[in-house]
């Protein structure tokens, strides 16, 4: 339930944000299905669990859990980043098709605990409202937060707890965490 306690989290989840290149001539959300498609096949060729996710025109945020002993994101990334773009029947003229439109790196960060957890996940589906998009997380389509009410684990009217939040964002101080430009002493996984 969205209110639980429990801090145990599965080894192998992580928080991932995936950007287009600042200036690209496309969007995210005007390809949707090719996004779904991509991501599907990825999914199906390479297991692993979605516990979030969010699609904006410019960029998406999504939490992992890969299956145990498997740590393998990079190539599943870049696997739904080609995958897409022949969805999408976009030609990329740099070197590396998976590159494309694709801003480097994709930020990652392995969540540890359950409130880090809830941080990440209530990220996800917040940065819509954030954007001003939406007046509300469940009024945005293009995210995993209908899943979770459908299944009764989140209430309608789902806002952020401030108190997950007091310090900025999930990994920083206001102004130093994701959405707000690089992150220099962050980790994080290029592809």
């Amino acid at each position: 339930m969205a209110g639980s306690r429990d801090t145990r989290v599965p080894d192998g989840t992580y928080f991932f944000t995936l950007a287009l290149e600042p200036g690209a001539e496309l969007s995210l959300v005007d390809q949707i299905e090719a996004l779904r498609r991509a991501y599907a096949a990825t999914v199906t060729e390479r297991p692993f669990e979605t516990q979030a996710i969010v699609v904006l025109p410019d960029h998406l945020h999504a939490v992992w859990t890969l299956p145990p002993g498997d740590s393998e994101h990079v190539q599943r990334w870049r696997l739904i980043k080609s995958r897409f773009l022949r969805e999408a029947g976009i030609t990329s003229r740099r070197r590396s098709p998976a590159r494309g439109p694709w801003q480097r790196p994709v930020w990652m960060h392995r969540i540890r605990d359950g409130p880090e957890f809830r941080r990440h996940r209530s990220y996800c589906w917040m940065d819509p409202v954030r954007h001003g998009l939406t007046g509300m997380a469940e009024d945005w389509p293009h995210s995993s937060i209908h899943r979770e009410l459908a299944r009764g684990r989140v209430l309608r009217g789902f806002h952020e707890d401030p108190d997950l939040f007091r310090h900025g964002t999930p990994e920083g101080p206001p102004g130093q965490g994701m959405g707000a430009g690089p992150h220099p002493a962050a980790p994080h996984t290029s592809l």
